[in-house]
């Protein structure tokens, strides 16, 4: 389904992921301290209410389709573990990124790994049940375009 460019509904001018973590501290110590999410607002509530929100820069939202997500653990991993959400973090050093989140309390679920769409990625098991990918472009955006299979859908479509 394509949208006529002058109908569309206003930007989105914010993605927020909403994690709940049953251990808050160790979440935003691995978060905020380990990976270096800056704080841009805490609030707390009744009963113990807590929640932070972290920058995280540029979001994007991906979707995949259920080949792609097999493709993608396939490649980063050499198996089948990722549920129907995994967070992916850009960072400028996959391997040293990898090892400070490993020491912060991470379980490493493969190193970091060039994959076919040219970064080098890692996935770990993190605090608050989620599992991350991080991933260190070593091409950017215009090389990658030149590359088979890369493109958009729009452009794949017609």
């Amino acid at each position: 389904m394509s949208i006529d460019p002058d109908e569309r509904p206003p930007a989105v001018r914010q993605l927020r992921l909403v994690v709940e973590a049953e251990d808050y501290e160790a979440a935003v110590a691995f978060f905020r301290d380990a990976l270096g999410l800056p704080e841009q607002a805490a609030f707390s509530g009744d009963g113990d209410a807590r929640v932070v929100i972290l920058d995280a820069g540029r979001a994007t939202l991906e979707i995949a389709n259920p080949a792609q997500k097999r493709m993608i653990d396939e490649v980063e991993v050499g198996r089948q573990v990722a549920p129907k959400i995994r967070v992916a973090f850009e960072v400028d050093d996959a391997p040293a990124a990898t090892g400070r989140l490993v020491a912060a309390g991470a379980t490493e679920l493969a190193p970091p790994t060039v994959t076919p769409w040219h970064s080098l990625n890692s996935r770990l098991e993190a605090p608050a049940g989620l599992q991350l990918t991080l991933f260190q472009e070593l091409r950017d955006l215009d090389e990658r375009a030149t590359l088979d299979g890369f493109g958009t859908d729009r452009e794949r479509a017609g």
